[in-house]
């Protein structure tokens, strides 16, 4: 099947490191929570949310990044998923309070 969004989530577990990681634990919570509810809200857009590595931005997670976009999302909880669904996935409008700034610095 060919997807018109996928939503990948970094489940990445750094170990015998002081960087952080998004965490594979939190990570998968995610996945599971975009799953959830794009079932619930019956998204009718071909989406496909999967875990991914690392994205390469550990000090900001935990992160997701939305393709075709590319749109990074930064500091993601669970709670935030159903806003991102409706918000950007659904009617286009990236949830700005989560989207990783330009000004921002990736180490």
């Amino acid at each position: 099947m060919i997807f018109d969004i996928h939503i990948f989530v970094c489940t990445n577990q750094r170990t015998g490191s002081q960087k952080l990681s998004c965490g594979e634990v939190h990570g998968l919570e995610l996945v599971g929570e975009f799953k959830k509810q794009l079932k619930d809200l019956n998204v009718n857009i071909k989406t496909r949310a999967n875990k991914s590595g690392c994205l390469g931005i550990c000090d900001f997670g935990p992160t997701i990044v939305i393709y075709p976009e590319g749109t990074f999302y930064v500091g993601v909880q669970k709670e935030d998923v159903k806003e991102i669904i409706q918000s950007h996935i659904i009617n286009k409008i990236p949830v700005k309070r989560l989207l990783l700034k330009s000004d921002d610095r990736v180490i």
